[in-house]
């Protein structure tokens, strides 16, 4: 019988043997954003999932997407998403949005990650607003990104995910079809194009399952 991972999860039956495991920072790497864009919205009083609703809306070209892809700065998306919120009625402070992407390290899956290392390529994909080279802010988690072996950056690379050509710069960056890879990521929109490129994926809800389900793919431990 064919291993299981959490929730009767099983690989593929004719699965490719895995090369590469590429990883999302935000909501994989380090606690969500989206739980201080909660936390931001009940003390704001605006509806849940505001922040949420805005990014979804108009997902490929609204301030967002252009604050990733480096082609507004920090002032310039405050003044579009908060525009872009008042379109819809709501109040938004937008710098204190962009102060919710500092997330905490979880030192589970950044020790998932070092095993992966000593075995596998590995990398790094993100969609961000500073290079990270660049960032202030980066802390302990500039330990973690030396770890691996390719960073794919929105900010630097001038394309996003779930933009395909993203996903091709990472496979192209390891020298790895993306047969062989398998990719984490906190949100299905992003694993989407992945897996249409024959990616394996894994979507970290609870990131203790995430780990069991790779450890799976990979096949070997990781805790």
């Amino acid at each position: 019988m064919a291993p299981r991972g959490p929730q009767g999860w099983r690989p593929p039956r004719f699965a490719a043997v895995i090369e590469a495991v590429l990883f999302d920072f935000g909501g994989v790497l380090t606690s969500s954003p989206f739980e201080a864009f909660a936390a931001y919205e009940a003390e704001a009083g605006l509806p849940p999932d505001t922040i949420r609703r805005l990014n979804a809306t108009n997902p490929d070209d609204n301030a967002w997407a252009r604050m990733e892809r480096r082609e507004v700065d920090e002032a310039g998306f405050c003044d579009l998403f908060e525009a872009e919120a008042a379109a819809l009625g709501l109040a938004v402070d937008a710098r204190m949005v962009l102060a919710g992407l500092r997330g905490e390290v979880r030192p589970a899956m950044v020790e998932a990650l070092r095993r992966c290392s000593e075995r596998l390529r590995t990398a790094l994909l993100t969609n961000n607003v500073t290079p990270m080279a660049e960032s202030a802010e980066m802390g302990q988690a500039s330990a973690v990104v030396d770890l691996f072996d390719v960073v794919v950056e929105s900010s630097v690379v001038g394309c996003r995910k779930p933009e395909r050509r993203f996903y091709e710069l990472a496979c192209e960056g390891l020298g790895v079809a993306p047969e062989a890879c398998v990719f984490l990521d906190d949100l299905g929109v992003n694993l989407k194009p992945a897996r249409a490129m024959g990616m394996t994926t894994i979507k970290v809800v609870d990131p203790d399952d995430a780990i069991a389900e790779l450890a799976v793919v990979v096949g070997f431990p990781l805790g």
